[in-house]
């Protein structure tokens, strides 16, 4: 089993940044590509960011692309999510995930069906 969570949530002011992390025990993750979603209230979880298993592939969603940058330590089995110049609509709770599922070295992943494992989400709240 894996067990993932996350921190670095909070209340933000607009313009303001937050460091998200992902903490992972149970399994060394450095083989395996992850994730970052959100769910807004009343919304779908969305994606946010991907990262290939090597670090060497990121991707993002259009909505925080040149905000957000995903990176991991994989001596640390930690994946991180640097937020800047946040904005009241990235308000929700934000999961980590990770796919056990094999995957090359230059694979990431945009669906939350890609996915095998999930924290527990931390909220990040943005105010106006």
């Amino acid at each position: 089993q894996v067990q993932l969570v996350e921190s670095g949530g909070g209340l933000v002011q607009a313009g303001g940044s937050l460091r998200l992390s992902c903490a992972a025990s149970g399994r060394t993750l450095s083989r395996y590509a992850m994730g970052w979603f959100r769910q807004a209230p009343g919304k779908e979880r969305e994606f946010v960011a991907a990262i290939s298993w090597t670090g060497s592939r990121l991707y993002y969603a259009d909505s925080v692309k040149g905000r957000f940058t995903i990176s991991r330590d994989n001596a640390k089995n930690t994946l991180y999510l640097q937020m800047n110049s946040l904005a009241p609509d990235d308000t929700g709770v934000y999961y980590c995930a990770v796919r056990l599922a094999w995957s090359s070295g230059s694979q990431y992943y945009t669906g939350a069906r890609d996915y095998d494992y999930w924290g527990q989400g931390t909220q990040v709240t943005v105010s106006s």
